[in-house]
């Protein structure tokens, strides 16, 4: 039982288990589900983003153990975390979220420093925090251009 909760909260309920790209798919996932919560209250939004931040820091050392592999593409809740923070604070319509997407995948997939040092980190740290720094880097520069363009 405890195996069948950690893989489906590390791969968020097996989206990581499909095939070729699952981070990506990951991601289009949360830009779903950030969709579908872009009337709730911020405070709504941002309990999510601390529930899935957290329960990915909970499950990915024991998803690791389980795969037998550091950061296993299996394990995608990283990506969903990333996603939400990408979109923090920010007025969610198709433009924001488009950006967003395309900013979070292109820092996930190159990451720039610090993520490529705290990729490196053993268990859920290393899995958790470069998908932070690509969420909090693509919300900056989110923000500063919404603020120059209003």
């Amino acid at each position: 039982m405890r195996n069948f909760l950690i893989k489906t909260i590390s791969s968020f309920f097996y989206i990581g288990y499909l095939p070729l790209i699952p981070g990506t798919f990951a991601s289009l996932i949360a830009a779903l589900l950030i969709w579908l919560l872009r009337a709730s209250p911020t405070a709504h939004y941002l309990g999510f983003t601390a529930l899935i931040t957290i329960l990915g820091f909970a499950s990915a050392t024991a998803a690791e153990t389980i795969y037998k592999a550091k950061d296993a593409k299996y394990i995608v809740i990283d990506e969903i975390a990333g996603m939400f923070l990408s979109l923090a604070f920010l007025p969610i319509n198709s433009i924001t979220l488009f950006c967003a997407f395309l900013l979070f995948r292109g820092f996930d997939a190159v990451k720039v420093y610090p993520a490529n040092r705290l990729e490196q980190l053993p268990g859920s740290r290393g899995v958790m925090l470069d998908d932070i720094v690509a969420g909090l880097y693509t919300n900056l520069i989110l923000q500063f251009v919404l603020r120059i363009l209003s």
